[in-house]
């Protein structure tokens, strides 16, 4: 029964390291690892990996959370401007799978990808610790903002300053 523990210990710490790991070689200025998530309406499937040459936002959000709700809109908002210059946005819910009914009903409100934390595989961006954290990925699949840095609310300027000038690089 001892080995049994010990094995089970070696296990978590060897399972904790890995999360550590690919948490700590996402940063600013290196590539992101793949990551997929399915469309909670139309069911299609966003790899990254199929997505170079775009620039991508990737924002993991709640229902209950009040910064999420305030910041949708102006997500939203730079979506719809931008998305025929390369823009995409995957939104990924972190709610309870008990609460898909309602993730569903308010991602209704957006016209880009939403997803939710059961139906994506995102390990590559670490453990998700607060809500929202939005990520921003240039053309070439390079980190350009990390959610777990700085300030997590995102807003207009913030997009207009940060997201509009990687539509200029090739």
């Amino acid at each position: 029964m001892q080995r049994f523990y010990l094995y089970f210990v070696i296990a978590v710490g060897a399972a904790l390291s890995c999360v550590s790991l690919s948490a700590q070689t996402l940063s600013v200025g290196k590539p992101v690892p793949d990551f997929e998530a399915t469309d909670l309406h139309q069911g299609r499937i966003f790899r990254l990996s199929e997505h170079k040459g775009e620039v991508i936002i990737v924002n993991f959000w709640a229902t209950w959370c009040t910064p999420c709700q305030a910041e949708m809109p102006a997500i939203e908002a730079y979506y719809r401007k931008h998305q025929s210059a390369g823009l995409q946005v995957v939104a990924i819910s972190m709610d309870s799978p008990k609460n898909l009914v309602t993730v569903k009903k308010m991602a209704q409100d957006f016209s880009f990808l939403t997803s939710h934390q059961s139906q994506a595989k995102f390990t590559g961006f670490g453990r998700i610790w607060r809500l929202p954290s939005t990520f921003v990925i240039d053309r070439q699949g390079v980190l350009r903002k990390n959610g777990h840095e700085g300030d997590p609310e995102v807003n207009t300027e913030l997009l207009e300053s940060l997201v509009t000038p990687l539509f200029r690089t090739p």
